[in-house]
């Protein structure tokens, strides 16, 4: 169940990149010791060691994998802590989290091979592909289109399970307001299979085909296998507290499906191979990147532009072409930032509920301005 960052986060790094690019001391010194800040001051690796361990035990995470890519390349990955504290089970380089709400990113790309076959058109209304089944009763679900869905614009809520009495229902025109939701980008995965004609395991298949296998992303699923199961962290509360997700609703309701919104799981080294391709505009057409990065709409934030692209968080701030999502499900939390201009990025996974305070603060002042 995703918690989006606070938008205070933005306005912060507004600030920094500003008082940054008023300096005229930036230059790039990185050697071996040392990686690069996203506005090229050096990092010495062992700082940066130090920095994520000292950071990860204030904000009580068991474990956490995290890598940094400099000029298109991962200069560095370090996985900490425990998978399962437990048991004392370290993480490790097979060690798999759940991403959350990466998965919109990633599903986003998969849904432009869709349209760039000509399945699917971003504009055309999803109701003429399958009906949803639970908004038969409100014309209005005959406007949703695949663009509104993957822009947070159908008007429908985040998880019926947090309305009330838990029925589904569109909250405004679709197309006129931005409304972050799970339901819609779930609805979207729906057409998929209909177009498709296939079910929940023939669209992970399709996955795995159009995405996961040609960027040589073995443990990067919607679905989860045998060995995914086998080397899953276990979720922690923000306390510290282990979860018993054998009895959470959220995961049980999850498992074995295919979840557009919040179902993916890897980990951070795999998936900076998932990023390099975005930053080299790779499986999809230029075309198809540049409608995902088209902003569309437009956040609520106290004073910085913030926009939803298609799958994508972009924050308007001079001298930057940063995209960036969060995520978090029940014990895991997650953070992406890439920028495909400076071939800059990095990714945290973390299985704890404190994740996305920890990978704000990591992303500034630390690896943003190198301070």
């Amino acid at each position: 169940m995703p918690r989006f960052v606070p938008f205070r986060f933005f306005t912060c790094l507004f600030i920094g990149v500003c008082t940054l690019a008023a300096s005229s001391i930036l230059t790039s010194c990185a050697s071996q010791q040392t990686v690069q800040s996203y506005m090229g001051f050096p990092i010495h690796r062992d700082n940066l060691t130090q920095h994520l361990a000292r950071e990860l035990e204030q904000h009580k995470i068991p474990g956490a994998s995290f890598a940094l890519i400099n000029q298109g390349k991962v200069v560095y990955y370090k996985t900490f802590g425990y998978a399962n504290r437990e048991e004392r089970i370290a993480v490790g380089d097979s060690t798999i989290f759940e991403c959350a709400s990466l998965s919109k990113s990633v599903f986003a790309m998969f849904v432009m091979t869709f349209v760039e076959r000509g399945d699917l058109k971003l504009d055309t209304p999803l109701y003429t592909y399958l009906p949803h089944p639970d908004l038969s009763n409100d014309e209005r679900s005959k406007l949703i289109t695949a663009r509104m869905v993957l822009s947070h614009r159908s008007g429908l809520p985040n998880w019926r399970e947090l309305v009330k009495d838990s029925v589904l229902r569109i909250n405004f025109t679709p197309g006129t307001d931005y409304r972050y939701s799970g339901e819609g980008f779930q609805y979207l995965a729906m057409v998929l299979k209909h177009i498709a004609k296939t079910d929940d395991e023939g669209l992970e298949r399709l996955f795995e085909e159009r995405i996961a296998k040609p960027l040589g992303l073995n443990h990067t699923v919607f679905i989860q296998t045998p060995a995914t199961r086998a080397h899953k962290a276990a979720p922690y509360q923000t306390d510290g507290k282990p979860i018993d997700w054998r009895r959470n609703y959220w995961f049980l309701k999850e498992d074995g499906k295919f979840f557009a919104p919040s179902s993916l799981h890897s980990e951070a080294q795999e998936f900076t191979r998932w990023m390099q391709a975005v930053m080299n505009r790779e499986i999809l057409t230029k075309a198809s990147y540049d409608e995902l990065f088209t902003p569309h709409s437009a956040m609520p934030n106290d004073g910085l532009k913030v926009s939803y692209t298609l799958g994508f968080v972009r924050p308007h701030l001079i001298f930057t072409n940063l995209y960036l999502h969060s995520g978090e499900n029940i014990g895991f939390t997650s953070w992406y930032t890439l920028d495909p201009d400076k071939q800059w990025g990095f990714v945290v996974f973390a299985n704890s509920d404190n994740g996305t305070d920890f990978a704000q603060k990591l992303l500034l002042p630390y690896l943003l301005l190198g301070l």
